[in-house]
């Protein structure tokens, strides 16, 4: 899973991508200082791992991983290449899915492009130019889908119905995500590698000030998640600063800090998770002396489909899976007891994978 993580200049894109990996890259207090995507592959938070590893006496622990991508800053104007527009609008492209932070905090020292802070107006900049680019994607598409139209060939007439209804909506200033596209228009929508048609989560980022304030009390945050909330997307509140800080102490002293601040999880994590669930991801697991991993499918997966996550060769010769939920199996103890218990169970090719299956695959090929 590859998230873009977006924003205009100096709004906390950088400092929150230096969290997010614990990699050190610029996040100087001037425009464009990102200037090449940065990459940085993360674990997913998840306990369960932990104490699998504790039942089995595990010798490595291998979680979930995303990989964040921080694109550099986007300006007025970027559709049509000005800042580094053209380099944005390319590397966002190749996501699955855009974070895209927003600034909702006050600081005279760090300046703001447009002058003032107003999170709405941001949002719209950056929603306005990818707008503007997807526009121009979909009118060179229609262009030249409309030239073979009389040929009556069913997909160049599926392909410029849909192209038509896109191009209304992108002319209203919608994303392409808005439009409720059937099954069929959805594969087609996804041959076109429109960046609004992408899943997003509006990351609002508050000041260390503002760390132990109850989100509905920040200003810019409640219009955040009032906007968030019109287009069916996620908001997620983080203070980039403070989980800078956090990251550079060790894991006692980011517990105590943790504590200190009554936070029960930090920013990142909640992130994470709702990157996780905005693009309908589920982990299940794989438990024994040698390893214990988590593994990512897409909801909805079954048995063979998600052997194949391991290896090909687990799908292509897929028999069966032994399977006992999490829950269950921290319940009883250990396997042997889940087992005894009838909590165990033998599934086959229809079975759809659950979040948190232990899961054992018997294949041959």
């Amino acid at each position: 899973m590859k998230l873009g993580v977006v924003g205009l200049p100096n709004v906390g894109k950088s400092t929150l991508f230096n969290a997010i990996t614990k990699n050190s890259i610029p996040s100087e207090n001037y425009p464009f200082c990102t200037i090449e995507p940065n990459v940085g592959i993360v674990a997913v938070p998840d306990k369960r791992l932990d104490v699998l590893g504790e039942i089995y006496n595990t010798k490595k622990i291998t979680p979930a991983i995303i990989e964040f991508v921080d694109i550099a800053g986007l300006v007025k104007g970027a559709s049509k290449g000005e800042g580094l527009g053209n380099k944005f609008l390319s590397h966002i492209r190749e996501v699955d899915a855009i974070v895209h932070v927003v600034r909702c905090f006050d600081n005279p020292n760090i300046t703001h492009v447009d002058g003032n802070i107003d999170p709405i107006r941001d949002i719209e900049e950056i929603n306005l130019e990818l707008i503007l680019a997807d526009l121009e994607t979909v009118n060179k598409r229609l262009e030249k889908s409309q030239k073979l139209y009389k040929t009556g060939n069913k997909e160049v007439i599926d392909e410029v119905n849909i192209l038509t209804k896109l191009k209304e909506i992108l002319e209203n200033e919608k994303p392409v995500r808005s439009y409720n596209a059937n099954e069929e228009e959805k594969e087609l929508i996804k041959s076109f590698f429109l960046i609004t048609s992408k899943p997003v989560i509006y990351c609002a980022n508050i000041s260390d000030d503002n760390i132990a304030t109850p989100e509905d009390e920040i200003d810019y945050v409640k219009k955040v998640k009032e906007f968030a909330k019109s287009e069916n997307a996620k908001c997620v509140v983080v203070c980039a600063k403070f989980e800078e800080e956090l990251c550079s102490l060790s894991e006692e002293e980011a517990e105590l800090f943790k504590q200190e601040l009554g936070l029960k999880e930090t920013g990142l994590s909640k992130l994470i998770v709702a990157s996780y669930d905005l693009l309908g991801l589920i982990s299940y697991l794989t438990a024994g002396e040698k390893e214990v991993r988590a593994w990512t499918i897409s909801r909805g997966t079954k048995a063979p489909q998600a052997a194949g996550k391991i290896h090909t060769d687990f799908e292509r010769g897929f028999i069966k899976a032994e399977i006992v939920s999490y829950n269950d199996l921290i319940e009883a103890g250990n396997f042997l007891k889940a087992k005894e218990k009838g909590k165990v169970r033998m599934e086959g090719k229809d079975y759809v994978v659950q979040d948190g299956d232990v899961i054992l695959f018997k294949f041959n090929v």
